[in-house]
């Protein structure tokens, strides 16, 4: 009888659907993938945003002069450019060490916010 309820709990577990749908993974990585979420630079909805103000001096005008530092709209982008992004370190953008089915599920997860407007 012992065996039978291991065998019939196990065999639920095996049969049962994903336990999280691939947007709401998404949704997870996009919000805190591997410590800073993309949400954290680029907004909630992938428009951009500011990451910080800053000022730097101006020696020809012997002046300071206030600067932004913005995070690009992501929701617009082609998938080979967004894929690049996240593989090719530049800037100041963190490498995550996403994989390929991450990226993709990313991908798309942040085109749906196009469908709002």
């Amino acid at each position: 009888m012992k065996f039978l309820y291991i065998f019939l709990i196990t065999s639920t577990f095996l049969l049962a659907e994903d336990f999280i749908t691939k947007l709401e993974y998404a949704k997870m990585l996009y919000q805190n993938p591997r410590g800073i979420g993309c949400n954290k630079c680029h907004g909630d909805k992938a428009e951009g945003g500011l990451i910080s103000k800053y000022k730097s001096y101006d020696k020809k005008n012997k002046k300071y002069i206030e600067n932004e530092l913005r995070a690009p709209r992501i929701n617009n982008l082609e998938f080979g450019k967004f894929r690049s992004a996240l593989k090719e370190s530049r800037g100041i953008m963190p490498s995550y060490f996403l994989t390929d089915l991450e990226i993709q599920n990313l991908y798309e997860y942040v085109k749906t916010f196009n469908k709002d407007k």
